[in-house]
């Protein structure tokens, strides 16, 4: 006996600020990449479904996108925050300019 079937894999890429295209909104939407393999005896082997998709935090309107446009997308996203998929890197604590309150 064989036992074959598939299993989707959800990433979440990024969390990126744009006008909605459902409720026109400009809402945070999470860049998602959705992965299909291929499995045998339940051990995923191979991919054979990628799908890009953005999705609205305000109305959950979801819209599938090109390989391109995520790719292009994720660029510009680290291209922002300086190649710190997290955002800005801040010590705790500190205000800016400010002394670190842990230094004896």
């Amino acid at each position: 006996m064989i036992i074959f079937g598939t299993r989707g894999y959800l990433y979440q890429l990024a969390v990126l600020t744009l006008v909605c295209g459902w409720c026109g909104n400009p809402a945070a939407h999470t860049l998602r990449k959705r992965v299909t393999k291929f499995t045998l005896f339940f051990v995923p082997l191979f991919p054979f479904s990628t799908k890009y998709a953005t999705q609205c935090t305000f109305c959950g309107g979801e819209q599938k996108i090109p390989k391109e446009q995520a790719d292009q997308l994720l660029a510009q996203h680290l291209a922002s925050q300086d190649g710190n998929p997290f955002g800005q890197a801040q010590q705790p604590g500190y205000a800016q300019g400010g002394q670190n309150p842990y230094q004896n």
